[in-house]
């Protein structure tokens, strides 16, 4: 990983715009969100900068209706013109290049299956002439009942099918539904003639290819010719065979194919594009009807702004993509003489990905000292006759106070050696707590101002020393629940505080979530094309003198972007932390916002219920053990009050900390 940038220390000169350049929003922001004069996130649905929402004045508008974070935040308008621009890019890209076909983009439900997001993707794809596509029984009549009174909207069944679903799939056809079952392995072509036979119908279907080109990235295995997914071509050429025999040839009226997911090469689709439209136009000199031609996904999203053909980025624009799949495809069947097919792509993730956003609070941080406690010190050297002070601990001292004038590199050297040769000493029993924790103070203190203070001139062996002393910010969201990804593959996702953006930051730390496991942690953050390892952020403000008690802090709010895609389904129920609040936010004509539909996250009761607890019946037997504690008088009335209030409200709660 790159080395992170030091936010300097002194705070006079930050303005908003060093806020916006730090955190990259105009890289990976897609142009829907900015920083406003006050140091908040701005939110622009629609991509018009003068038309915002202040996402502080969101969060701060739910916690006034009682709706704490962590909390998603999804912005429907930032959805609808993602998908209008993508009807635009292929629009422009078909009319320049003079493509006979049309196109279309299907949604896979396996993305976000949120009925609200479907729904609100369903209306808008009316208008775009957009449709769906399901990947399992479940999604199929999700989809089924999703287009309920829009027989025209198309509708892809990709997935592993059994005779129900694909039988499913040809009555919702005779139902008068635009559905396409595709063909994944042998077997269910098998299963789709058998089904034609039984309802005295040609259905139409498609037969998805697997290609030889390569793929790339995290997914680069789930194509080629292992891939888990389509026919190779000798499988393709003996179903032609076979459905030409059984007469239903006719009823081919699709190539699908898959690319893989978050595409960061262009040229990736490139070779994949021209590859399957060569197969195109062969089966239909073969006499395959076909006219329509499926993309699949790959669409990727720029989570760290880069721009670059790296994991969590992109080298390509959105009308490139475009451009380039209209005009391979269009050579291609020239070249033949076979007329341009229709044209189809599941953009999923590039769809929503930006309309979701995560807001947690910071619940507390733990630093490391950047001067020593200089009482403990003293303890620690006064605790012994002054002959018999453990040499780590004079070595040490000697160490701090040679930071002035000495070399700092070979001072941290000689402090990291003394840190080893204390821990074996304590770990004999020959040194005293005191002592070791003296020790540790003043290596962290050493450290800290080495890496501040010497940062261009840390050796290699040293380059991440600032990293390794970053702070840890505990915030209270669950990182199997809500980022997924950022556990499972090491997804990027950009991270930024949404208020104090006028101030300059001057802490560098890592984030660590709610759960018991030492993986609930993210990392790994944004840079230019190379995660960073900490996140520049603000220090903690106690809130003693604002109201609240010593020893608390100013509410810290932070926020990650580009969390639409998969994050929701994909989490986990790790320490039972169940689904956040969600809520949809519409901004209105006159520039207002209002909330258009607010679910609320699960209680410990849902969870419970998930894994087979009876909340009820957990209820009743802590109640008895409490009147038995109270009649043993372990507790007092007020306590067994307490714990009974805890209990009943308990239950019924957040599973988040509140």
């Amino acid at each position: 990983m790159k080395q992170a940038e030091e936010p300097p220390r002194e705070s006079s000169g930050w303005t908003i715009q060093d806020s916006a350049e730090l955190y990259g929003l105009a890289n990976w922001g897609g142009g829907y969100f900015g920083v406003s004069d006050e140091g908040t996130v701005e939110v622009y649905p629609d991509g018009n900068l003068s038309r915002k929402i202040d996402l502080l004045e969101v969060v701060e508008g739910l916690e006034a209706r009682d709706l704490y974070p962590p909390v998603m935040i999804r912005f429907s308008g930032i959805l609808a013109h993602r998908m209008a621009q993508l009807r635009r890019a292929f629009d422009e890209a078909i009319a320049e290049g003079g493509y006979a076909g049309k196109y279309t983009c299907v949604y896979p439900i396996k993305v976000n299956q949120q009925r609200y997001i479907c729904e609100e993707i369903r209306d808008l794809g009316r208008t775009l002439g957009f449709g769906l596509e399901a990947g399992s029984k479940p999604e199929l009549l999700a989809g089924l009942a999703l287009t309920e009174g829009l027989s025209e909207m198309p509708f892809i069944c990709n997935g592993f099918k059994d005779a129900e679903f694909i039988e499913t799939a040809i009555l919702a056809a005779k139902m008068g539904r635009n559905i396409i079952p595709v063909v994944e392995q042998t077997q269910e072509l098998g299963l789709l003639i058998r089904s034609a036979r039984n309802h005295n119908v040609t259905p139409r279907f498609g037969i998805r290819a697997k290609l030889a080109s390569g793929g790339i990235g995290r997914w680069a295995d789930s194509v080629g010719f292992r891939g888990k997914f389509g026919l190779s071509v000798s499988q393709i050429l003996s179903s032609v065979d076979w459905l030409r025999d059984e007469g239903l040839l006719d009823g081919l009226r699709l190539l699908h194919c898959h690319i893989g997911s978050q595409i960061f090469d262009i040229r990736t689709f490139k070779y994949a594009v021209s590859e399957l439209a060569h197969i195109y136009v062969e089966l239909v000199k073969l006499g395959a009807p076909l006219g329509m031609l499926d993309l699949g996904g790959g669409l990727g999203v720029d989570y760290d702004g880069s721009g670059s053909a790296t994991q969590s980025s992109m080298n390509y624009t959105l009308e490139q993509y475009a451009t380039d799949v209209v005009y391979r495809v269009k050579s291609i069947c020239d070249d033949a003489g076979v007329p341009h097919p229709d044209l189809i792509t599941e953009s999923g993730r590039a769809l929503v990905a930006h309309s979701g956003v995560l807001v947690f609070q910071v619940l507390g941080s733990r630093v490391f000292p950047e001067t020593p406690d200089g009482d403990l010190v003293s303890r620690a050297l006064a605790e012994v006759p002054e002959d018999e002070v453990p040499q780590p601990l004079l070595d040490m001292v000697d160490a701090y106070q040679r930071l002035e004038g000495g070399d700092p590199i070979e001072t941290y050297h000689d402090a990291e050696h003394a840190l080893n040769e204390a821990m074996s000493l304590f770990n004999l029993g020959y040194m005293s707590i005191t002592a070791r924790a003296a020790i540790e103070e003043l290596y962290w203190a050493i450290g800290n101002r080495v890496a501040r203070d010497h940062r261009e001139e840390l050796p290699e062996e040293l380059y991440d020393l600032p990293d390794r002393l970053g702070d840890i910010y505990f915030s209270n969201f669950s990182l199997f629940q809500s980022l997924i990804d950022a556990w499972g593959i090491d997804q990027v996702f950009p991270i930024i505080p949404i208020h104090r953006l006028d101030e300059r930051p001057t802490r560098r730390a890592i984030l660590a979530d709610v759960t018991c496991d030492s993986d609930g942690r993210v990392d790994r953050f944004p840079g230019n094309g190379e995660p960073q390892n900490t996140l520049a952020l603000h220090a903690l403000r106690n809130g003693g003198g604002n109201g609240g008690p010593a020893g608390e802090h100013e509410p810290y709010y932070l926020a990650v972007f580009l969390t639409g895609a998969y994050q929701e389904t994909l989490g986990d129920l790790h320490n039972l932390f169940g689904d956040t609040h969600a809520v949809h936010v519409v901004m209105t004509e006159d520039g207002d916002w209002h909330l258009d539909e607010v679910v609320e996250g699960d209680t410990v009761r849902e969870v419970l219920q998930f894994v087979q607890f009876d909340p009820d019946a957990m209820r009743r037997s802590l109640r008895r053990e409490i009147e038995a504690a109270l009649a043993a008088k372990s507790l007092t009335l007020q306590e067994a009050v307490s714990m009974r209030r805890f209990l009943d409200q308990g239950i019924d709660g957040y599973t988040y900390l509140e």
